[in-house]
């Protein structure tokens, strides 16, 4: 679908989570690194799976399946690390996110946007931009600020996987998935 030239329009990039599409606008992405090396950090919030070298510096790595709700990611062959920028505490912060694969560059008119739809109380819509209809799929757009806000992901409270005294036991996978560089 063409946007509309008069309504404004934003790239975001997209992946999969769960067999799901989501996206982030592009702006908020820095690169997609293939899944390597990730070291546990013993306390950690579920959702937190680890952190990872990248380039001499250490990024905190994501599990944004979990933190969605879903079940923890498999790691395949096409899993990645979607490298973010946030700001935390003030702070421009670099986050990765484990995701099951890359999607595709989505450029989006507001029109090709539609708002969430009202689920209940029990479902965190203030989590998401929109829905984006994109062919006949949507494509669920997510509020990276609120989803790796300080608050939220201590909000789990529920030690990981990584807690206890293992120490920092690494996971890597046999198998790199082809990733690419957004910007740098």
């Amino acid at each position: 679908m063409i946007p509309d030239a008069s309504s404004p329009v934003s790239q975001y990039i997209s992946f999969i989570i769960a067999g799901d599409e989501y996206a982030v606008n592009i702006l908020r992405a820095r690169e997609i690194v293939e899944h390597s090396v990730i070291s546990r950090v013993p306390m950690m919030p579920a959702c937190i799976v680890g952190a990872m070298n990248l380039r001499g510096r250490v990024v905190p790595v994501i599990d944004l399946a979990v933190k969605l709700g879903l079940p923890p990611t498999r790691v395949s062959r096409w899993t990645c690390v979607l490298i973010v920028e946030t700001e935390l505490d003030g702070e421009s912060t670099r986050l990765g996110l484990l995701i099951d694969g890359v999607g595709d560059v989505l450029t989006l008119s507001e029109d090709e946007i539609e708002h969430t739809p009202a689920f209940g109380a029990q479902v965190r819509v203030d989590q998401l931009l929109g829905m984006a209809k994109v062919g006949q799929k949507l494509v669920l757009l997510l509020n990276i600020d609120r989803i790796l806000s300080p608050a939220e992901l201590l909000a789990s409270t529920t030690p990981g996987p990584s807690a206890g005294l293992e120490g920092s036991r690494t996971t890597s996978s046999p198998e790199h998935a082809s990733c690419l560089r957004i910007s740098e």
